[in-house]
């Protein structure tokens, strides 16, 4: 993992980044890879409000701000970007905006890897809009200076559509520490907690599911 020059992380909303990259994302960070991640809004429209509730629609913002800020320092991010837009939206903003806001980060940052989700195949319009303006602005470039995209896939079709994942990261010794990413966004993951921390057949498969490997699909572009 230690041969990449900069990561790049680019998801929509608080959180993202916890469950399917957060202990791939901490084992770069570890090899001294350097690792920006730009979030795009600060999930502000967010449905869940704690378990039991502990935020309000007022203070939801404020809260998974401070919450993001702690799943970074858990990880060891020290270049994490606010993007500023605002939850639910980025699927109507204007895409050459989106793209050029994507392409400033590349410019600035010169990644050799880029980590956002898999358009088509990541569920919520924030999450493909995102997708879609990654894939995009990428496949602009020339293909000399294209990074590599890694990218997540949780649609319930995405196995039978796109096969196996392309890369399987073994995370084994960074459960603690991605658990501490999942804690950090409490106002989001209470359930997910909950069920982790009991002692049933469930648990056991929700920790394998989520504690042991993390999976990324490539994507090629034409």
């Amino acid at each position: 993992m230690n041969d990449e020059r900069q990561v790049l992380v680019i998801f929509p909303h608080p959180d993202d980044e916890a469950f399917g990259t957060s202990g791939t994302l901490s084992k770069f960070v570890d090899d001294g890879t350097p690792v920006t991640y730009a979030c795009l809004t600060l999930g502000q429209m967010g449905r869940n409000l704690g378990n039991p509730p502990f935020a309000t629609r007022e203070s939801l913002p404020h809260i998974r701000e401070r919450e993001l800020d702690a799943a970074a320092e858990a990880i060891g991010i020290t270049d994490l970007r606010k993007m500023g837009y605002r939850d639910k939206t980025i699927e109507f903003e204007p895409k050459d905006e989106i793209d050029s806001m994507v392409k400033s980060l590349i410019d600035e940052l010169n990644p050799s890897l880029i980590i956002s989700f898999y358009p088509g195949y990541s569920v919520h319009p924030d999450h493909e809009a995102t997708a879609e303006s990654v894939v995009r602005t990428v496949s602009r470039m020339d293909e000399s200076s294209r990074p590599k995209l890694h990218l997540v896939a949780f649609s319930n079709d995405t196995y039978s559509d796109l096969g196996e994942p392309d890369i399987n990261i073994d995370i084994t010794g960074y459960e603690e520490r991605k658990m501490k990413v999942l804690q950090a966004h409490a106002s989001q993951t209470g359930p997910m907690l909950q069920n982790l921390a009991s002692n049933t057949q469930e648990s056991e498969a929700a920790k394998d599911m989520w504690l042991k490997t993390e999976h990324f699909w490539t994507y090629h572009i034409e």
